[in-house]
């Protein structure tokens, strides 16, 4: 029996009427969201368990907690509960084989072990550690035993006395020094020494320690370390009977010169031996999952950067090794499957896949055919779990109006319930004007999908200004999600147009690969060709007050199109490239344009220069806002100051904002402060330059 009377009750307060609506969306609504996510369905399906994230106002900070939800054939029961203390931070809810005990991450005082376990089931008691288990746990499917993953600990790590400095100087360096103790620099000689999220630069490759698998009793005891490699293990999962783990490795990883997808499978013996390498297929493999009765395994394998990634099936033998050649599964069908997993029955694979502007759940059967889709509508599905007994799904849902919230059905997606309302109280004060689907064609026939958002209190017969926004990546895409920035701008009093140009995943792997050496040039018909499309369908839409704006590579975009077209107006551009020789230098992403520009910049020269913005800065007029993170560690702020500095001796309206103790994901996980700032920024140099003084572009 399941005890939840001792579980904080979440007060859900009652909607306002809509027609209490009047205003759009602003950016310090920021403060009164609600995330949620990481969904775990309980094995007997009586529970769902999730994180809930909100914002700290006060604190400048996030507060996560993990909330529960009662089941009961499949329909929630009640209200959410909240599990853990509010008081400390707790995420990475994992259920136990038979759903009695839960684990969770959760940093409390001094304590240096983050993972906790507590009884799901009478007597509910406290949390508590289990002996020997200090990472995120994988049981054993008959509950006897748990492995993790986590770098092997020295005696003097155990004691916290390790060298912070360690790593600060190359071990082979040929540089030397005068006084060790005075120097508190660095000494870099490879070329991993930053990555972008962390703000303190990286210790030198040789000096960091790979994370091994271990294994322990359930009840507690000694861990035992299963593998030694010289490089790091990942993925671990158990065979149904306990006796092997598999596991996905990159035995290059450490190699900064390789180019190629190099990660294979591994299996090792519970008991103890050599992991055995599975596979020797050009290209990685990852993420096993083995079914149900532990005679097949269905794999991701991605042959290289360019080609789709495919799932793959293939039979086990009683060791754990492969009993024949892996089969391809989705080899027909263009999209690309991720987190795949089995049916209760072992007859069909699930998984996940975008699919144009949206995200759903997709299956295959196991022994081949077509893919089909399970969940349905103008949304976006994931973080998906079931029961074990596979009558009970959850996930988390979110579309153009709505933030994501946790949603329940049954297996084959009917029967679906919403299990949370979080942001219904916030939202019933606002409108938020629907997202409504455009489509053109460019001039090789080729269909490009956007959407255009109406301002807030949008009246037939009045003018008003557009702005173009422009996703990163470019391998990423817009689609039915929610996007506070677009209600942010529809409220102000513009219409939005975000498109998914050629180089946007969702659409096929030719679409997503179609501008490969020529960003920019090929790309910037799309974004053209929906302005136009929309002014046309839109027809109070005013043509010559027209913005764009976008971060990373949509910043790149920005900074292109205002600098090879007279199209728009004001521009605001985040964290964005303008000369992609002196980025690939500052980056921690080089290998991104050694594939899409066919080689490093002493190679492709011509091609570096030509598609640099700053080679035609000299046309732009339209005045331009800079956005940029001081730790960019992937688009450095370099880029955003040579931009800054080439459009101000030109006398053109400019204004660099640069956020400290920020990265490049400022806008999705910065600081509270910073991302609700940035949001008005942005909000407030549009209105001025295309609404309060609409006078065109600038001259220089």
């Amino acid at each position: 029996m399941r005890l939840v009377s001792l579980f904080l009750l979440l007060g859900i307060a009652l909607a306002v009427d809509a027609a209490a609506q009047d205003r759009g969306v602003l950016p310090q609504d920021y403060y009164d969201m609600t995330f949620v996510g990481d969904v775990t369905v309980s094995p007997l399906g009586d529970m769902v368990a999730f994180v809930v994230t909100t914002v700290v106002e006060d604190k400048n900070t996030r507060h996560r907690e993990i909330w529960l939800q009662q089941l009961d054939q499949g329909r929630p029961v009640g209200e959410p509960i909240r599990l853990t203390d509010p008081t400390v931070e707790s995420s990475s809810p994992r259920w136990s084989p038979d759903g009695s005990v839960m684990a969770f991450s959760s940093r409390r005082g001094d304590d240096r072990n983050s993972v906790w376990f507590v009884r799901m089931t009478a007597p509910v008691g406290a949390p508590y550690h289990v002996p020997g288990v200090d990472a995120t746990p994988i049981w054993s499917p008959d509950g006897q035993w748990i492995a993790f993953t986590r770098a092997p600990r020295s005696e003097d790590e155990e004691g916290g006395e390790r060298n912070q400095r360690e790593g600060w100087i190359a071990p082979d360096a040929i540089s030397n020094t005068l006084d060790a103790k005075r120097f508190d620099g660095r000494v870099v000689t490879s070329m991993r020494y930053k990555r972008d999220g962390t703000l303190t630069l990286l210790p030198d490759p040789s000096v960091r320690d790979k994370s091994q698998l271990f294994v322990v009793p359930a009840t507690g005891g000694e861990p035992r370390q299963l593998t030694d490699l010289p490089f790091n293990v990942r993925g671990a999962v158990w065979s149904p009977d306990a006796r092997t783990i598999f596991f996905s490795a990159n035995p290059e990883e450490d190699n900064e010169y390789n180019q190629e997808n190099t990660a294979e499978l591994y299996a090792v013996s519970v008991e103890g031996a050599e992991p055995r390498v599975l596979t020797t297929n050009p290209g990685s493999e990852s993420s096993p999952a083995i079914s149900p009765d532990g005679r097949s395994m269905v794999f991701s394998l991605s042959v290289n950067r360019e080609t789709q990634t495919e799932l793959m099936v293939v039979g086990l033998d009683s060791d754990g090794n492969f009993g024949g050649q892996p089969q391809m599964l989705t080899g027909a069908w263009d999209l690309t499957p991720r987190g795949a997993f089995w049916s209760p029955d072992g007859e069909t694979i699930r998984f996940t896949a975008g699919i144009g502007g949206n995200s759903h759940v997709f299956e295959v059967d196991a022994d081949g055919g077509s893919v089909r889709q399970v969940t349905t509508g103008d949304r976006r599905v994931s973080s998906v779990s079931t029961s074990r007994d596979g009558r009970v799904m959850a996930y988390t849902s979110t579309d153009a109006v709505t933030p994501a919230e946790v949603f329940v059905s049954r297996y084959d997606g009917s029967n679906e319930f919403r299990v949370t309302s979080f942001n219904d109280e916030w939202l019933a004060g606002v409108v938020r004007m629907p997202a409504e689907r455009l489509t053109w064609r460019v001039a090789d026939g080729i269909e490009i999908e956007g959407w255009v958002i109406k301002p807030v209190g949008y009246e037939p017969g009045t003018k008003y200004p557009l702005i173009l926004k422009i996703h990163g990546g470019p391998y990423g895409a817009y689609g039915n999600t929610f996007f506070q920035t677009f209600h942010v701008l529809s409220n102000t009093g513009f219409f939005v147009l975000y498109p998914n140009p050629r180089g946007s995943t969702g659409y096929g792997n030719a679409f997503q690969w179609a501008t490969r050496g020529a960003w920019g040039e090929v790309d910037s018909d799309d974004y053209l060709g929906g302005v136009e499309a929309a002014i046309a369908k839109y027809h109070d839409i005013d043509p010559n007050r027209v913005g764009v704006s976008g971060g990373s590579y949509g910043g790149y975009m920005s900074n292109w199109l205002s600098s090879t077209t007279d199209r728009f107006s004001a521009v605001v551009t985040s964290r964005s490239i303008a000369n992609w020789e002196s980025w690939y230098g500052d980056s921690d992403a080089q290998g991104l344009t050694d594939h899409a520009f066919y080689g490093p910049p002493w190679e492709q020269r011509e091609r570096y220069r030509r598609l640099s913005p700053i080679s035609y800065v000299e046309n732009v007029t339209a005045p331009t806002l800079i956005i940029h993170s001081e730790n960019d560690y992937r688009t450095p702020i370099g880029d955003g100051e040579q931009w800054f500095m080439a459009l101000k001796k030109r006398g053109i309206p400019v204004e660099l904002v640069r956020y400290p103790r920020s990265s490049h994901g400022l806008s999705r996980t910065g600081e509270p402060w910073l991302l609700v700032d940035r949001l008005e920024r942005i909000r407030t140099w549009f209105k001025y330059w295309l609404i309060d003084q609409p006078a065109g572009p600038a001259t220089p």
